[in-house]
Order: C-alpha cells, then sequence, then structure tokens
C-alpha cells in the first residue's frame, strides 16, 4: 500500500477550520460588507450609514401660504482599517520533527490557530468594551430578566430592526442568568460550530452567546450592524518555500513554513491582517452629522463589574 501524506494545503484548510471554532465574535457582528481593502489609501475603506429623516406634514386644505420645509440629508460614514498584523511563529528541530512530532496539525498548527483564534478575538472584545453606548443599564444580579427587558426596550425607542439581535455575556452574568430559571434553549441543528458551542438560549428576544473575551460582569445587547470585523490572508511572497492562504466563512489565514539551515529546524508561522469599527448612527432627525451616536448596541453591568 503507497504511503499516504498529508497535503500542505490541507493542514492549513484544517487549521482554518480550527480557527474558524475558535472564533465566536466575528461571526456575531458585521463581516460580510467590507470592500476590497486592496489599493486603499492607508488601508483603510469606508462604510456609509444612512441618513436619518423624519417626515413632516402639510396643512390639510390649507390656503398655501406657506411653503414646505425642506430637509437636509447628511450620510455618515464608518471608517474601518486593517492595522493590526496578528501573527504565531513557531520552529521545530530536525529531532523534534523526527522524534516528537507524528502529527504537525495537531501538534503544531492548532495550537498556533488557537492562540491567532483568541488575540483576534480579544481585539474585537476590546472594541466592543471600549465603545461609547448611548444606553447603559445596570443588571440586578437577583433579576437579570429585568435588566434584559430594558435592553430591549431601548433597542425598540433607537428603532433598531428586531431580527437577529444578540446579547452577549460575561461569565457573571451569565451564571445568574442560568439561575433566574428563564433562559430557554433554542434549535441550535442549523447553527454554525462556534456558534453552536456559545449559544446558551432565547431570552427577552435575544440570542444569548456567552464569552470569556469580555468582563464577566458585563454584557452586550446588538445587532450584527453594530459593529464592524474585517479579517483578510496576507498574500504569499515570492521567496518563501512553501505559503498557503486560505478563507472561509469570513475567516482569514496565512500558513508560511520554511527551512533555517543554519540552524537546522523548521519554522512554521501562521499570521492575518485585522480591523474593527464602531457604527454610530445619526440620531438627529435634521441629518446633522454632529448626533452620532452608537444606538444599534446596549451596555449592560453589573454592579462591582470593572468594566
Amino acid at each position: 500500500m503507497a504511503n499516504q501524506f498529508l497535503k500542505p494545503e490541507i493542514i492549513a484548510a484544517t487549521a482554518l477550520g480550527l480557527l474558524e471554532r475558535e472564533i465566536t465574535l466575528p461571526q456575531l457582528v458585521w463581516n460580510d460588507a467590507i470592500s476590497d481593502f486592496s489599493g486603499a489609501k492607508n488601508d483603510t475603506v469606508s462604510i456609509r450609514v444612512p441618513s436619518r429623516l423624519t417626515a413632516r406634514e402639510y396643512g390639510w386644505r390649507n390656503n398655501r401660504s406657506s411653503e414646505i420645509v425642506l430637509d437636509e440629508l447628511a450620510e455618515s460614514k464608518v471608517d474601518v482599517s486593517l492595522n493590526h498584523d496578528i501573527y504565531s511563529a513557531v520552529a521545530v528541530t530536525d529531532e523534534e520533527l523526527t522524534l516528537d512530532i507524528t502529527d504537525f496539525g495537531t501538534q503544531v498548527l492548532a495550537p498556533q490557530s488557537s492562540a491567532v483564534a483568541r488575540a483576534v478575538e480579544d481585539l474585537l472584545a476590546t472594541t466592543i468594551e471600549g465603545a461609547t453606548y448611548a444606553t447603559t443599564i445596570t443588571i440586578n444580579p437577583a433579576d437579570p430578566f429585568a435588566a434584559a427587558v430594558d435592553a430591549r426596550t431601548a433597542l425598540n425607542k433607537a428603532e433598531v430592526p428586531r431580527d437577529g439581535r444578540t446579547l452577549l455575556v460575561g461569565a457573571d452574568v451569565e451564571a445568574a442568568m442560568l439561575k433566574s430559571e428563564l433562559l430557554k434553549r433554542v434549535d441550535e441543528s442549523g447553527s454554525d460550530g462556534a456558534l453552536r458551542e456559545a449559544l446558551i438560549g432565547r431570552y427577552a428576544g435575544f440570542n444569548v452567546y456567552g464569552s470569556n473575551a469580555i468582563d464577566p460582569g458585563t454584557a452586550f445587547a446588538f445587532v450584527r450592524s453594530a459593529f464592524i470585523f474585517a479579517m483578510r490572508a496576507p498574500a504569499i511572497p515570492a521567496g518563501v518555500s512553501f505559503g498557503q492562504s486560505q478563507s472561509y466563512k469570513g475567516m482569514a489565514m496565512r500558513w508560511l513554513r520554511d527551512y533555517d539551515p543554519t540552524r537546522l529546524r523548521d519554522r512554521s508561522v501562521l499570521n492575518t491582517y485585522v480591523g474593527t469599527a464602531v457604527v454610530r448612527d445619526n440620531t438627529a432627525a435634521t441629518g446633522s452629522p454632529e448626533h452620532l451616536e452608537l444606538v444599534r448596541a446596549v451596555k449592560l453591568v453589573m454592579p462591582g463589574s470593572g468594566s
């Protein structure tokens, strides 16, 4: 029987699968409306946020002595920059490759992809936690459901779409919700692997996801378009002995592998380019660009939380 070797492109795809399963937060935010960054000035693209207007009423059968009011449209934009190069580099000696490593994908690429995944998710978590929110709600640990309802009400008043709302919760908030016995499990059969693992259930009209990337005593209620996430695999350099790029469901990475003859060792490098942004809406009916607020998301905080 002929020898069977795992081809490099299959190993890269396997590592990408590990990366995709590790990352939860990027799948909950807007990651499918990013233009091509190639040739973009300062590695930045702009996402258009529509103007916000309020309709007026003209007097019925009036004498036409007054003119109608002409409002001004003022679109705003969100700039997203690829400004983080996240990587993991590992050296593997000849002895390790010969005697210790039986599965390169599992023993080398899996820990590397996991490290990249955690760093990428931490970047997005930092963006979410560091945003300035129009509404912040205090969570009563004895009645977390009331805070979730208040968050729902705030989103309703801001005319945020009801479909696909997410409640991202830290560990302490998750515990309080589970102890309240009001959490209802949902059908997870159609969800992706990473989301299925993080999905807790339905709560006050939200899909609830737990995350260790955010402060344990905080939660965030939002729709996908509240935050933007961009991720792109770098190009393969012409001078490298082996390079492979993979992209799947918005997840992307590059794997480079070469040999260092001066130290008799292989080098394995995984990296990706990442950028994040917060979407602020024009909350003034006049369309004035000075009234930009984050109204597509609400922050919830337990007393004594560090955030």
